[in-house]
């Protein structure tokens, strides 16, 4: 069934209603944090953002008596907005409740647009992406190539996960194999495993351990079930495909952090069908095809749109086999989605 669209006044409405809500939600906040900031609190520590909920965010003590034990915490007015994987400094209250106070520079930064366009952090202070797919829903390779372009714009490593591999059969080995071997030939780091079966947890483990990762990819790919997988006790709720559509069924509904046994984080975030990246230049795309880098430049004409223009050196390595048909359709998709001014 079509999605129905709603119209300016539909809209109109929709948003008035929501901003009215999000206003008395700021009141009572406000409330709820004179209230907090009018009794004792703790003297100023080292804290790190383990989940964000609406106007609130859940903090981990680092430091002091209080290490490892989780407050809900009031922000500031005058802070930004917070993201799970940021560092904090804030005070201790009463029955497990905080304020935080300010916020620490972030070392990397993972954004997305959001429904209007806007960009939106959703995980800070990564240093390993894992872009997981699997044999169903069935791969795309524009989707992962839009998450290495974003990994490449954040200075965040990547890790090709492809989950589910007890799914492989002779209807999609082929089209897999020939998948998986334009990233190996890349020289992108590439894992299979199967999160059901257990089949190379040990090695995606010890990929994961020390760092501060995020899983991303398309939902119903089984990043809940990796989660359950690498720690049992967490949990989380896994979804089936859609009968109708093929496509996974949204289980997350918020970033958050779990800690790994012998060290590192793992940040889980919500399920994303496709990732925007309205928030990228043409030469951001271009450097995100790490294939194109010893060619950029080098083309004939110095606006060159790499399409059909003489002496291009992209057109070149094509014809030649060193840029693969599929990652130049690939680029060629992203640059025709990005604002106007950029293409």
């Amino acid at each position: 069934m079509a999605k129905r669209q709603l119209n300016r006044r539909q809209n109109w409405r929709i948003e008035k209603i929501q901003g009215e809500r999000a206003a008395r939600a700021a009141k009572r906040e406000s409330q709820s944090l004179e209230a907090l900031e009018g009794g004792d609190l703790g003297p100023e520590q080292l804290g790190l953002v383990i989940a964000h909920f609406g106007v609130q965010v859940e903090v981990e003590a680092l430091e002091g008596e209080l290490a490892g034990q989780v407050f809900r915490c009031h922000l500031r007015a005058n802070l930004p907005a917070l993201v799970t994987g940021d560092q904090v400094v804030w005070r201790a209250g009463n029955q497990g409740i905080g304020v935080i106070v300010a916020q620490l520079p972030r070392k990397t930064e993972l954004c997305r647009p959001d429904t209007r366009g806007q960009l939106k952090p959703v995980a800070s202070n990564v240093d390993l992406i894992v872009i997981v797919f699997a044999p169903l829903p069935e791969p795309h390779a524009n989707l992962i190539d839009r998450y290495l372009v974003a990994a490449e714009h954040a200075g965040i490593r990547p890790l090709l996960l492809l989950n589910k591999a007890d799914l492989i059969d002779d209807k999609n080995a082929v089209a897999l194999n020939a998948l998986l071997g334009v990233y190996r030939q890349l020289g992108y780091p590439l894992l299979e495993v199967s999160a059901h079966h257990g089949n190379g947890m040990q090695l995606l483990q010890a990929e994961l351990d020390g760092h501060v990762s995020v899983f991303v990819g398309q939902s119903g790919v089984g990043k809940s079930s990796l989660v359950n997988s690498l720690l049992p006790e967490v949990d989380t709720r896994v979804g089936p495909l859609s009968e109708l559509t093929g496509k996974g069924t949204h289980t997350t509904t918020t970033a958050r952090l779990f800690h790994f046994p012998n060290g590192g984080e793992l940040i889980d975030s919500p399920g994303i069908r496709e990732f925007g990246l309205v928030h990228v230049s043409r030469d951001d795309v271009e450097a995100g095809f790490i294939e194109f880098h010893d060619l950029l430049g080098r083309c004939r004409f110095r606006d060159c749109k790499h399409d059909r223009e003489p002496g291009c050196a992209l057109l070149k390595a094509l014809e030649e086999g060193r840029i693969q048909p599929q990652r130049m359709a690939s680029y060629r998709h992203i640059i025709s989605t990005l604002p106007e001014q950029d293409y």
